[in-house]
């Protein structure tokens, strides 16, 4: 008698396999636009939080490179989802423009924090022009700042009344 496999069992194999893999692409393929997704949002915010940061603290905006190292445009799978625009070092404020589309955009933009981020660029809110991001800060200019002391100063002395 020979040892082996018949034909059937080696048929059941293959089907199985077949199922499997019918199962397991879509989702594992599922599972990376959700990394894009996840990756693109992370991106919006921290470049956000990096220009505020950047405008802050210098008093003036500079190039997108200079003020983040978050990639411009920002994109998923090569659907460009936020492209920065030019700026107003006057009014404190950096052109937006937001992609919702209906590929993997609409799904980052659909993020619950993302979704009021999305609202705040198109509104005009707070004296605002539409589709900008506004940003604050004293305008100080920490290169070649003075760092001398005011003698005027009352530090130690203080009254209660």
């Amino acid at each position: 008698m020979k040892k082996g496999f018949t034909m059937i069992e080696l048929i059941f194999v293959i089907v199985i396999l077949g199922i499997l893999a019918a199962v397991a692409i879509p989702r594992l393929a599922a599972t990376r636009d959700d990394a894009e997704v996840s990756k693109a949002a992370t991106n919006i915010q921290t470049a956000i939080s990096d220009i505020s940061a950047y405008y802050t603290s210098q008093g003036a905006f500079g190039t997108i490179a200079q003020m983040t190292n978050v990639p411009s445009p920002i994109k998923v799978k090569k659907q460009a989802c936020l492209t920065w625009g030019n700026t107003d070092n006057d009014k404190g404020e950096i052109t937006v423009t937001v992609v919702k589309g209906t590929g993997l955009c609409k799904q980052v933009w659909a993020m619950p924090g993302l979704t009021q981020v999305a609202t705040y660029i198109a509104s005009t809110d707070g004296g605002k022009t539409e589709n900008t991001i506004k940003v604050g800060g004293m305008g100080v200019n920490f290169e070649g700042a003075d760092t001398t002391t005011n003698s005027n100063s009352n530090s130690g002395s203080s009254s209660n009344n």
